[in-house]
């Protein structure tokens, strides 16, 4: 009988475990979308190993990063743009509105341009209708959400595996590397790799999750601090999986790319289609074929994730909500406009995440500022130690991105 006693609050303990399991795998899908596929590898290519600290580094910040939102929404039961709205004036929180949704609007251009060109690398779909395909499959995905959230979960879940084993594929067709440890050191080679950088790190930090992540939380609130803590511990275990295994996928592209096609000259392929041709001449079909199917994944579970973020900020902001379908036939707009316009899809994809990166310290700084209140967090108010280290991330990032402004406009 006591065994049986003793069974019970451990079975149960479990079970809230593993149905709290799962928010970080959301939000990691979006830390490999199309975007850093564009980023990644470019910057492989061009500069083999070189920016790969800028990897590891923006992937450790990511989990610093999503766990404190997940905190946020754990602690107070409500999600950043609510109390960004409950705390801020009206002007601030119009200015975070509209910054927000000119986030979400460059992700969307990332995920619906990344999706269409696996399709038409797949199967020879012309660009514009690729996207609507696209459009109306991540619109199904999204109808599991308001009412199946597991299963919401698992399909993109799915998807990430997806992307995951298209990358493993390709590295272990490279055979061993030389010269990967030297990118651990920080430096650059030039304004170019500055640039890819900052893409690099608004692909990798994406804003709209940092909105999400305390969206998907918030349901999980219990008012004990017992209660409160274990759940904390369970999504710090759920944070450290998922953005582990993101940031191997992202090194895994940078380290693909640079195996495979970085001569030190300007020969290398600078576009997706270029790479995916590469792919396939230098380590074979198998490796092309992966590269597409894992791009395809990514764009589809990413621009789900991406409509869902939008109406995280509109609702939380603004109060207002209009239908999930509704919002993605609005966002897929300017993506559409783009590749109606022929622009080269690579490097719409690589703007998207250096203006990805602009938006960073939107997020962070009200995250950071609202962890640090008592009258918020109560008993679980941020250490003045995790408040220092938000708020340099937030300067180095708004430091490369003036950098940025400057070398382009001086450029």
């Amino acid at each position: 009988m006591t065994g049986t006693s003793t069974r019970a609050p451990a079975v149960t303990r479990l079970r809230s475990a593993a149905i709290m399991m799962g928010p970080a795998f959301v939000v990691a899908v979006a830390y490999v979308d199309p975007g850093n596929f564009a980023t990644n590898m470019a910057g492989g290519a061009a500069h083999g190993y070189v920016l790969l600290w800028v990897i590891v580094s923006a992937s450790l910040l990511a989990m610093f990063i999503q766990y404190q939102s997940a905190k946020l929404g754990i602690v107070t039961g409500r999600n950043l743009p609510q109390l960004c709205r409950a705390h801020c004036s009206r002007p601030v929180t119009g200015l975070l509105w509209v910054q927000a949704e000119l986030v979400t609007m460059a992700t969307d251009l990332a995920e619906f341009v990344g999706a269409a060109v696996a399709l038409n690398l797949l199967f020879g779909i012309p660009l514009v209708p690729a996207a609507i395909i696209t459009a109306v499959v991540s619109a199904g995905i999204l109808m599991l959400q308001p009412l199946r959230r597991r299963r919401f979960q698992s399909v993109i879940i799915g998807l990430l595996a997806i992307v995951l084993g298209g990358f493993l594929y390709q590295t272990l067709q490279l055979g061993p590397l030389t010269g990967a440890a030297g990118g651990l050191v920080p430096g650059f080679a030039g304004a170019d790799s500055v640039l890819l950088a900052t893409g690099m790190l608004g692909a990798t930090v994406m804003p709209h999750v940092i909105y999400l992540h305390s969206a998907l939380t918030q349901h999980h609130h219990r008012p004990e601090l017992a209660a409160q803590k274990r759940a904390l511990r369970t999504s710090k275990a759920d944070i450290t999986v998922a953005l582990t295994i993101a940031g191997a996928v992202n090194v895994s592209m940078l380290v693909v790319a640079a195996g495979t096609f970085h001569t030190g000259t300007s020969a290398a392929p600078q576009s997706l289609e270029q790479m995916h041709s590469g792919l396939g001449d230098l380590l074979g079909p198998g490796a092309a074929l992966a590269f597409a199917l894992a791009l395809l994944a990514s764009g589809l579970a990413a621009s789900s994730v991406g409509t869902y973020s939008g109406q995280v900020v509109m609702e939380g902001f603004l109060r207002r909500r209009i239908p999930l379908v509704v919002r993605r036939l609005v966002t897929m707009a300017p993506a559409l406009a783009i590749l109606s316009m022929g622009v080269d899809p690579t490097e719409a994809l690589v703007i998207s995440q250096v203006v990805l990166s602009f938006g960073i310290p939107f997020a962070l700084v009200p995250l950071v500022l609202l962890g640090r209140r008592k009258d918020v967090m109560g008993e679980q108010v941020n250490k003045p130690a995790v408040t220092t280290v938000g708020m340099v991330a937030a300067a180095v990032v708004s430091t490369l991105n003036l950098f940025l402004l400057a070398q382009t406009l001086l450029g």
